[in-house]
């Protein structure tokens, strides 16, 4: 295959950036598109150019540093798949391809295609500790917890903190992320000593860098987890019974 790539080029923060043309050819069809970056890349530093910055880990859907917009759309054109795992198949030979970094006010660039995305890792350290014992493991069985609320609770744990939410939410709002990460512990006996507390906490440090949902569904959308905008309804009823319990504590002390 022979692609032609328009891709975001900006050297740091506080520089200008701009759309290089690169033309990547001879590529396979199942090569996945980092991949291909990297075919790319390896004959601009035969050149003696800079290489695109990108990042990337476990290359397996895991890790979810791979992000990027691809023809617009977080993660590209396939639902369901992080860009590591999407394969130059889904495109056509002489396809042009835009490729971007998240595009997000609380993700600032740091080169090319990598972003700063330190604002959710803010969000999970205001989510704190639960309270377990740890001494000796205890018979798993001793422990009951229906099925459903165990297969729902690993649903919202698949958010792998990629931050594709938040770029193709056209607010910029982490409220699918947020309450993903509030409710695979809310849902569970483990998570219940510090829910309430959690919740606010959580909340109230993502509306300091994101912004509102006004439910689009885009998040839902390109999630590559395809974790259901559902938690977003729970997480709320949540921060609000948190803010009655608040109330009412304040009211009798």
């Amino acid at each position: 295959m022979d692609l032609t790539l328009q891709v975001w080029r900006q050297a740091s923060r506080t520089a200008d950036g701009k759309f290089v043309t690169y033309e990547a050819k001879g590529i396979s069809p199942d090569a996945s598109f980092l991949e291909m970056l990297d075919v790319v890349n390896e004959e601009l530093t035969e050149r003696g150019e800079q290489p695109i910055h990108f990042e990337h880990d476990c290359r397996e859907g895991i890790c979810g540093s791979c992000g990027m917009m691809i023809n617009g759309v977080a993660h590209g054109p396939i639902g369901g798949t992080a860009t590591c795992q999407l394969h130059m198949r889904h495109f056509k030979d002489g396809d042009n391809i835009r490729v971007e970094p998240w595009r997000a006010r609380a993700f600032p660039v740091i080169k090319d295609l990598i972003v700063d995305r330190s604002p959710l890792d803010q969000i999970i350290q205001a989510g704190g500790y639960i309270s377990v014992n740890t001494g000796s493991a205890i018979e798993a069985n001793t422990l009951l917890i229906p099925k459903a609320v165990q297969e729902r609770s690993m649903d919202a744990a698949e958010c792998i903190q990629c931050g594709a939410c938040v770029a193709q939410c056209p607010n910029g709002a982490a409220q699918l992320f947020t309450s993903a990460k509030v409710s695979h512990l809310g849902l569970l006996p483990q998570g219940q000593p510090e829910r309430y507390d959690r919740v606010i906490r959580m909340v109230e440090v993502m509306e300091e860098h994101f912004g509102s949902c006004t439910m689009y569904g885009e998040c839902e959308a390109v999630c590559p987890k395809e974790i259901s905008i559902d938690f977003i309804a729970r997480m709320n009823r949540d921060y609000i019974a948190a803010k009655f319990k608040n109330r009412k504590s304040e009211a009798n002390g």
